[in-house]
């Protein structure tokens, strides 16, 4: 995959940059691998004992296969039934009549901490059936979750708790997150397409900008591109996202669910999600991940657990095939360069820190002992 340059003019990325027409078969690039692998299947059947919701599974992620096969989950508590139809969901939408499971924070608790994650997303259906939107469901969840595994990273998704900012305070204050991530799907002129009537942009960035102003640690968003969105509207969106102080975002393909679901305009081209994410960096986010495949939750544990919620101050830029981890190296094509380049390594091959004896750009992350140099290990499971 080649790399926009640096020096396209704005106005020729995005909606005059080549992309693939929403019709027929979708591109090379979106294509994934059926789920499988030993890990994959071991972590399926212990969420299945275990009675646990993943929005993986509810929301028919395309990356599934992969995260799964990697040790990391995404979490969906307080039902599986949505207050609210966004036109790009596959979440079901009903009335839960204010029911809820007073067992579910301590029982998620004990089965996170059996699975012995190293990072956890924990997200939630809308409830505006509950007076506080499910607020204190969500921040007793992670509190219990971080007495049974204080050492296992949470991350917040959450709803906009019908625009109560003291709903937002009590996860952030009460709970603790590590993340506190809320999504504002797409950009603004779409809001009323594509997402229930009872949201809106302003009122989603509200609550990042609340959350943020609660003592978030750190605050994550994201756009869904590909549903007829300019390239003006997404450079705009992302820099107000920006202007409300929020730390990371993820751009990913719209991908319809079902014929029932918001139509595909359009296929983006990686070369423009890499438009994005360059242009993200510019405006100062920590951590951008831009790619066709990229979702909210993607790949969670090996991004931040590198480098935000560990202090690194070189931030990681990644993407869904780029898998780009650390910040770029000048001159490098995109989704080549992980990490600072190894001395004498070929621009865009060095993964990582040099590892002693290893041959240059070959090394993936820093050595773990015992790991024969050049060879991958994973993040997400906690050893």
């Amino acid at each position: 995959m080649g790399a926009m340059s640096e020096t396209v003019p704005r106005d020729k990325i995005g909606s005059a940059a080549p992309s693939t027409p929403a019709t027929g078969k979708k591109p090379d690039w979106l294509r994934v691998r059926l789920p499988g692998g030993e890990r994959y299947e071991a972590l399926k059947s212990t969420v299945r004992k275990l009675d646990l919701h993943t929005v993986c599974e509810e929301a028919r992620c395309p990356n599934v296969g992969e995260c799964w096969g990697e040790g990391t989950l995404t979490i969906m508590i307080l039902g599986d039934t949505c207050t609210r139809g966004c036109r790009f969901c596959a979440v079901t939408t009903g009335d839960p009549r204010g029911v809820t499971d007073p067992r579910e924070p301590e029982n998620t608790a004990r089965a996170l901490a059996a699975l012995d994650l190293a990072y956890v997303v924990l997200t939630m259906v809308d409830r505006d059936d509950l007076a506080d939107g499910g607020a204190a469901h969500v921040a007793r969840t992670v509190e219990r979750i971080k007495t049974y595994a204080p050492k296992l990273l949470v991350e917040t998704l959450v709803g906009d708790f019908a625009g109560v900012r003291a709903d937002v305070a009590t996860v952030v204050t009460e709970g603790r997150p590590d993340v506190f991530a809320h999504n504002v799907e797409v950009v603004p002129s779409l809001q009323r397409k594509m997402r229930d009537a009872r949201c809106s942009w302003e009122r989603s960035v509200d609550v990042l900008r609340w959350a943020k102003a609660e003592g978030a640690n750190v605050t994550k968003s994201s756009l869904m591109i590909g549903c007829g969105e300019s390239a003006d509207d997404v450079h705009e969106a992302m820099a107000s996202l920006r202007q409300a102080d929020v730390d990371v975002l993820t751009i990913g393909q719209y991908l319809r669910p079902s014929p029932k679901h918001a139509e595909v305009v359009r296929y983006v081209t990686p070369e423009e999600f890499e438009s994005y994410r360059q242009a993200g960096i510019a405006l100062g986010f920590k951590y951008v991940a831009s790619g066709p495949l990229v979702r909210s939750s993607y790949r969670a544990a090996e991004a931040f657990m590198t480098g935000i919620l560990r202090g690194d101050s070189s931030s990681m830029h990644a993407d869904r095939y780029g898998k780009t981890i650390g910040p770029a190296t000048p001159g490098t094509p995109a989704g080549k360069t992980i990490g600072p380049a190894a001395p004498g390594a070929p621009a865009g091959k060095t993964i990582g820190p040099a590892t002693p004896g290893a041959p240059a750009g070959k090394t993936i992350g820093p050595a773990t002992p015992g790991t024969p140099a050049g060879k991958k290990t994973h993040l997400p499971i906690a050893r």
